[in-house]
């Protein structure tokens, strides 16, 4: 199993990591700096690298990792499907519903595997109480998924300068969103998506100095007693990363920064931010390996987008109106 990793920041390094002693082949990686992509080749053990991505295409890969500026997840995916490669991409799919579901379909109508890497559902815990919600065992009554952190410059987890903006709304709200969904579903993110009633969000137009707006909240009903609350911020110098959970037996707070869940106030240690994460690419290359669907489908994250271009269609007009 041959993979192309596509960016070598932070997620590149971890899915290069967790990827260096399994059983597959790190054979190229795809960067923007011939220097810098090069030193990373050879720290990591890629047999190639190259910062022409249709030349990485043509070579023998069989499944090729997105991991690099979120405005080029869907023209690459859509590249890579197209040249007969199964494709995992980095969180978000797409910076638009029309391009989410063009890079899915595309994959569906090719019969090539598409994941996207949403490791907050490879969490063990959040896993078994999907289970217990399916099977009527417990009922979520309320998700309230939050991300917080200072990014008023455009310099990522790595503390290296970008040559890309981040996205609050498409990057990290496609994290929070999805999360909310799937464990109102039960593990079925289109179930809950089937039952909203209401929806509403506030965000402020962009930033000047960075071009997208900087703060976020969306609030969705999925049911006469169940509710989805989506909150971030970019001007935060307190940095939080957390789901909260309530159902009608307990209350669950996962944070996902210090690996701990809470059980009704009661910590315990749950596995690392990084650890997690080195499920996701793992699960991909088993999943063409063993010809089944991996964890997180491309379909699957669907509706988390359609809730995400609807915010963002409302703000448009909102802002619009405004200026008038």
């Amino acid at each position: 199993m041959n993979i192309c990793m596509v960016g070598h920041g932070m997620m590149g390094t971890w899915h290069s990591e967790s990827l260096q002693k399994y059983d597959c082949v790190l054979h190229s990686l795809v960067g923007h700096v011939a220097e810098k992509t090069e030193a990373f080749a050879t720290d990591h053990g890629y047999l190639n690298w190259t910062t022409d991505y249709a030349e990485a295409l043509r070579g023998d890969v069989d499944v090729v990792i997105l991991a690099g500026p979120s405005d080029t997840h869907a023209p690459m995916a859509i590249q890579a499907l197209e040249a007969g490669k199964h494709v995992l991409v980095e969180i978000p799919i797409a910076l638009s519903y029309a391009d989410a579901e063009a890079v899915v379909e595309l994959a569906e109508r090719k019969g090539l595997t598409l994941g996207v890497a949403h490791p907050m559902r490879f969490r063990k815990e959040h896993i078994d109480l999907c289970e217990r919600v399916a099977e009527g065992r417990e009922h979520v009554r309320h998700v309230h998924s939050r991300l917080f952190l200072h990014r008023l410059e455009n310099i990522g987890s790595t503390g290296l300068k970008r040559s890309w903006t981040d996205n609050l709304l498409w990057h990290h709200g496609a994290h929070l969103m999805d999360v909310g969904l799937w464990l109102c579903g039960g593990g079925d993110p289109q179930a809950a998506f089937q039952r909203k009633s209401r929806a509403f969000s506030i965000m402020p137009p962009p930033l000047e100095a960075t071009g997208i707006p900087m703060e976020m909240t969306a609030t969705v009903e999925t049911g006469p007693h169940q509710s989805i609350v989506c909150t971030g911020s970019y001007y935060s110098r307190e940095r939080i990363l957390d789901v909260f959970v309530v159902t009608d037996q307990a209350a669950y707070r996962l944070d996902i920064l210090k690996g701990t869940l809470s059980v009704d106030g009661e910590e315990r240690r749950v596995l690392s931010e990084q650890d997690n994460n080195a499920q996701v690419s793992r699960d991909f290359v088993d999943a063409v390996r063993q010809g089944r669907a991996p964890r997180v489908t491309g379909r699957s994250v669907l509706p988390a987008m359609r809730l995400l271009q609807d915010i963002e269609d409302e703000q448009n007009h909102w802002w619009g109106e405004r200026a008038r």
